[in-house]
């Protein structure tokens, strides 16, 4: 989905020229009058009633965005920020905490929660579908965050490096089921991915883990030893 944001410049006049803080979410245009500067974009998808332009004022209640730590340290709350640079001409789409985002910042940019990808209504991202067949969700929590990061990855680079990967999780804190099947789901998307669906074999490589060369295995457990340690 293609959405038309002001540049920073643009952006910035218009602010000064108007109460009104303009931004989207989830594809949904978003006008806030008289914005609270302290309000942060966390609590305010969670709970706050949303002003449509067009369809007037609903409760949205975006739980999906998660409230861990508050702090920025667990990425429970992971988004996506899409924002038009004038330099580049191009969006440039990135992942953040929303804790620790305050709306006013938001002017002009396009901000999209894992609702806005899939959902079982509908029909889940591949990123949803890639973890939950890796089996890399336990209890949950943490796998909105994951996704989210990992989608991010995806709108800027279409065939990440292992590398990438874990660089983009780095961020993202997983208490109960432990990094390795996250990562084996993510790394299907790598263009140098060891996966059977690569190789053409007839049984699951997530079934010969075993058989995995030893580069595989250290790469895949970087992550948990990080935070272990």
């Amino acid at each position: 989905m293609s959405l038309r944001t002001t540049s920073t410049a643009e952006a910035e006049s218009a602010a000064m020229a108007s109460d009104e803080l303009i931004f989207y979410v989830n594809g949904r245009r978003i006008v806030e009058k008289k914005a609270d500067p302290e309000q942060m974009l966390l609590p305010y998808l969670r709970k706050r009633r949303i002003l449509f332009f067009y369809f007037g004022c609903l409760s949205v209640r975006l739980t999906g965005t998660k409230y861990g730590c508050g702090g920025g340290g667990c990425g429970a709350c992971t988004v996506m920020i899409s924002r038009y640079e004038p330099v580049t001409k191009k969006m440039v789409h990135y992942s953040t905490n929303a804790c620790l985002i305050p709306i006013c910042l938001l002017y002009g940019t396009s901000v999209i929660t894992v609702e806005g990808i899939g959902s079982t209504k509908t029909r889940i991202h591949p990123v949803q579908e890639r973890i939950a067949k890796s089996h890399g969700s336990q209890c949950g929590f943490c796998t909105p965050g994951m996704v989210m990061s990992i989608y991010a990855l995806l709108r800027n680079q279409i065939e990440p490096t292992s590398e990438q990967i874990m660089e983009a999780l780095a961020g993202n804190l997983c208490r109960c089921t432990g990094y390795r099947p996250i990562i084996d789901g993510c790394k299907t998307f790598c263009k140098e991915s060891l996966c059977c669906q690569n190789k053409g074999n007839v049984s699951c490589c997530l079934d010969e883990e075993d058989n995995l060369p030893n580069k595989e295995k250290k790469a895949s457990y970087r992550l948990m030893h990080f935070y272990i340690l």
